[in-house]
């Protein structure tokens, strides 16, 4: 039976497996302090590189040069660490840069569009993040078997429909099931339940890092943990301003 199961690719049990020190204490294991603080390190490189990219916006340039770059060059680099995890204290800062290039270009789009509500993302985004964070720390909501299952289940769900939405996009030029889309209850409805879905990823992401922790994963671990979180953390966000900006459809 798996000890636990994330719902973010980036933290599963399989992820740690091969890198647990078998009982034996180096020094050299994960912790959570030390997750944490790499993942304080991606924040700044992804806060500034938002900036740059927002900045760019509002002297004229056109954002998508730059939210190209950062979702495919963020993807080869989040696809590489999958596989060589090793390699993470290396590839997760460059990740978190080119993650800001897109996170700051659509946001500058959003802020021309709804003055003010990029702020409002991020404000309610940190917000939800430290609700998960005190729900998980005092269990209040225990992370059971199947409650993974469940969250696990609805995000592969979700993924795939997502995927289906953006390749009929592609093909005919309107998105399947586009009312998730539309500034109606039933939009606004759904992206209700996703902003929750992403926030229930957060107790299981909680809950994996310190799994890891108590498995005796490598040091390296903390750079792809901090990475996997930041991953969930900027899906919550994006989902949030795409709520949010329904609102103001409405």
């Amino acid at each position: 039976m798996a000890i636990f199961k994330s719902s973010n690719p980036t933290l599963q049990e399989k992820t740690y497996q091969g890198t647990i020190l078998e009982g034996i204490s180096t020094g050299e294991e994960m912790t959570v302090k030390g997750t944490m603080n790499k993942f304080g390190v991606l924040m700044m490189l992804m806060i500034g590189s938002t900036l740059f990219a927002w900045s760019q916006f509002y002297k004229g340039s056109d954002p998508m040069p730059l939210m190209l770059t950062g979702v495919f060059g963020g993807l080869g680099l989040a696809l590489v660490m999958m596989f060589k995890k090793q390699w993470a204290a290396y590839l997760a800062p460059g990740y978190a840069i080119l993650e800001g290039l897109f996170v700051g270009s659509i946001s500058a789009m959003y802020n021309d569009a709804y003055p003010g509500l990029p702020t409002q993302a991020v404000a309610l985004t940190l917000l939800v993040t430290l609700v998960m964070y005190l729900l998980y720390r005092y269990r209040i909501i225990k992370v059971t078997q199947k409650l993974r299952m469940v969250v696990v289940v609805a995000t592969s769900v979700l993924a795939v429909f997502y995927l289906i939405q953006w390749i009929t996009y592609l093909a005919m030029g309107s998105p399947i099931g586009g009312f998730t889309n539309a500034a109606t209850p039933l939009g606004i409805g759904f992206s209700i339940l996703v902003v929750g879905l992403a926030a229930f990823n957060l107790l299981l992401n909680f809950d994996t890092i310190e799994k890891g922790v108590e498995m005796r994963a490598a040091k390296y671990m903390e750079w792809y943990s901090a990475f996997g979180l930041l991953v969930t953390i900027v899906w919550l966000y994006l989902e949030i301003l795409r709520l949010l900006s329904k609102f103001q459809r409405n």
